[in-house]
């Protein structure tokens, strides 16, 4: 069954904090863009209805760049990016795996992502936020 549980997560520090729904078994993208590959960063895209931020929104500071749709929302105090919105789905969150507090994720399928093709490769991620 792939019904959905409550996760929560955060930034280093703390400041940032927040719950999202995902089923326990989830999918998660490694991504080579220039970007997730210098952080090591690890998508969880879920749905925006899904996502909810308990606390920090003071303590976010954004980053954007190239076409300016991706939100990359860094905490200002620990420099972590636990979230952001990205451009394959700016309607989604894409929550970083590495900040899920443990416990809740029993099990992940990791599937590669080209983001260094990102015009050609972009769409197959659309129906993750849906």
């Amino acid at each position: 069954m792939n019904a959905k549980i409550d996760h929560t997560g955060g930034c280093h520090c703390g400041a940032v904090r927040f719950r999202f729904q995902a089923p326990a078994h989830v999918q998660v993208q490694r991504c080579n863009c220039s970007i997730c590959s210098m952080t090591g960063y690890e998508h969880l895209i879920v749905a925006g209805r899904d996502f909810e931020l308990l606390s920090g929104e003071d303590a976010l500071t954004t980053y954007t760049f190239n076409t300016g749709v991706a939100r990359h929302r860094f905490c200002s105090i620990c420099g972590i990016k636990s979230f952001y919105v990205p451009r394959s789905n700016p309607d989604g969150y894409s929550v970083s795996l590495r900040c899920v507090t443990p416990g809740t994720i029993e099990h992940v399928d990791y599937e590669d992502f080209d983001g260094q093709n990102w015009e050609a490769a972009g769409h197959t991620l659309a129906h993750l936020s849906a």
